[in-house]
């Protein structure tokens, strides 16, 4: 029996992707933005990183939580209180005056955040019954949401370019209260009712966990392998998540289902999803600040010149329902992670004979663009298409934890690599030890510093110090491409052949 398909469901589809086209940029709006902020408010280096990596960092802690206050409170009720939020947020972000003040507001976004997305692959989930157009649907999910990843450094320059890096911020309030408006009159209510009380203790565990692996990763990248804090922040993480875990599998109703993760399709998925996501976070946050400190472009000029990557990823993303209903699905997911893997190694190899020039590199964000589209939209249908009904906010939140804890590792893990690298490969210009402790902080400095000196000395300091960005680039780069290579390799051995997500279960 054919089930009854909701009339609405188009137009539900158009409002969530709206959502999280917002969502979505704000995790990478400020990368072209980042000069100009670094300018103004002049952050130390751990607070640069905090402003860029706390959006997704928060976000990510929360997301189990908010998939569970939905099924609960009722997932358009929370979708809408997320955007409250995350208005609220943007407008204090507006108006800060120190770096202090952005990590908050960028804090308070995230919170938003986390309320807005599980709740759209849940509501998608159930005003889309049939098979086929649930994976379109989820394939557009997957397009809007790289696609705004890609296109947040693109909108960002144009905003910044003539308005400054509060536009940035600014952009998300008059949408906000566009969806709101919307939401109220279109998108249906539903509740996944759970028994029991609400598990406090869970709540607690699985924050303060997923914050303390974040925070110890960042604290590992900026100081050492001999940095007690990192270790410290780790072992809190290990222990943390363990207990949550072993909690979770205890009790009669958890507020995560982690049995989901015994389902080799479901685990694959979301390894597939949070290894690409580290390599893509990574490779949108450097590239940006090579185009500008490396090339010399402008904000404006750095964001258009990001257009191969999310036009790439958009067409693929919608193509690839059809691939998955001809192809089995380990192909396709493979096949998107091996154009990753090219996309993001072989400019920089070609680097090494020669000076890279900007064909190259628009070649490379257009396969690594389509690369993306294939794997993670292949990734997100089969997660979704494992996983029970009853447990689809926890399959969403656990998506979008892969999706945004990747990102944001990909920046602090490989962001730190790549600063690391550039002080390596930093010159002595014979400046004087506060100045040239500041050069080496960051290329951001650098930058800063240069700004301040008059004449060819600035000029010079600047153009070395992007040679030196620019030379760490490549180890960087392809440390990036073996994280989906190796997602290709076990999606390749351990996804059965069989498995058709684009097809309804009988």
């Amino acid at each position: 029996m054919t089930p009854q398909r909701d009339p609405r469901r188009w137009a539900v589809l158009a409002i969530l992707s709206g959502s999280l086209l917002l969502i979505a940029m704000d995790t990478t709006i400020l990368n072209v933005a980042f000069p100009s902020l670094v300018a103004d408010l002049r952050p130390s280096s751990v607070q640069q990183l905090w402003i860029i990596d706390i959006y997704a960092l928060v976000l990510s802690g929360l997301l189990v939580t908010a998939g569970a206050l939905g099924d609960r409170w009722g997932r358009k009720r929370l979708l809408l209180i997320g955007f409250g939020v995350f208005a609220f947020a943007s407008l204090l972000a507006v108006f800060a005056t120190a770096a202090w003040q952005v990590i908050a507001a960028r804090a308070l976004l995230g919170a938003g955040g986390a309320a807005i997305m599980p709740a759209t692959l849940s509501i998608l989930r159930k005003v889309f019954t049939d098979a086929r157009e649930r994976a379109f649907a989820y394939a557009v999910w997957s397009a809007v949401f790289g696609g705004g990843m890609a296109l947040g450094p693109v909108v960002g320059g144009i905003l910044v370019q003539h308005n400054g890096w509060h536009s940035a911020f600014l952009i998300n309030i008059p949408v906000a209260l566009v969806i709101i408006g919307l939401g109220l009159w279109i998108l249906p209510e539903s509740h996944q009712p759970r028994e029991g009380r609400w598990d406090w203790w869970g709540v607690g565990q699985s924050v303060v966990g997923m914050l303390a692996l974040a925070g110890g990763i960042k604290q590992l990248g900026k100081g050492g392998p001999a940095d007690p804090m990192a270790w410290a922040l780790l072992v809190v993480a290990a222990v943390t998540l363990t207990v949550f875990v072993r909690r979770q599998l205890r009790l009669a109703h958890p507020l995560l289902q982690v049995r989901l993760f015994a389902s080799r399709p479901f685990a694959i998925a979301a390894a597939s999803i949070f290894l690409g996501m580290i390599a893509l976070g990574s490779a949108l946050f450097l590239i940006t600040q090579w185009f500008q400190y490396g090339q010399g472009y402008t904000p404006l000029e750095a964001g258009i010149r990001l257009l191969p990557a999310p036009l790439g990823l958009v067409i693929t993303s919608l193509i690839t329902p059809a691939l998955m209903h001809r192809l089995p699905i380990r192909h396709v997911m493979a096949g998107g992670l091996l154009l990753m893997t090219a996309g993001l190694a072989l400019p920089w190899l070609l680097q090494l004979s020669g000076p890279l020039g900007y064909g190259e590199v628009a070649v490379a964000l257009a396969v690594l663009g389509f690369g993306v589209g294939i794997a993670t939209t292949a990734a997100s249908v089969t997660l979704m298409a494992a996983t029970p009904a009853q447990d689809v906010s926890g399959a969403a939140a656990v998506e979008e934890t892969c999706y945004e804890l990747g990102a944001a590792m990909g920046v602090a893990i490989l962001g730190s690599v790549a600063t690391a690298l550039y002080r390596v490969n930093l010159p002595d210009m014979g400046l004087a030890a506060d100045t040239a402790a500041a050069v080496s902080d960051s290329v951001g400095e650098a930058a800063r510093v240069a700004g301040e000196l008059t004449g060819p000395a600035g000029t010079a300091l600047l153009a070395r110090a992007g040679d030196a960005f620019t030379s760490g680039m490549t180890p960087t780069f392809l440390m990036a491409a073996a994280l989906p290579l190796a997602a290709a390799a076990l999606t390749w051995a351990r996804i059965p052949k069989n498995l058709r997500p684009t097809e309804n279960a009988h």
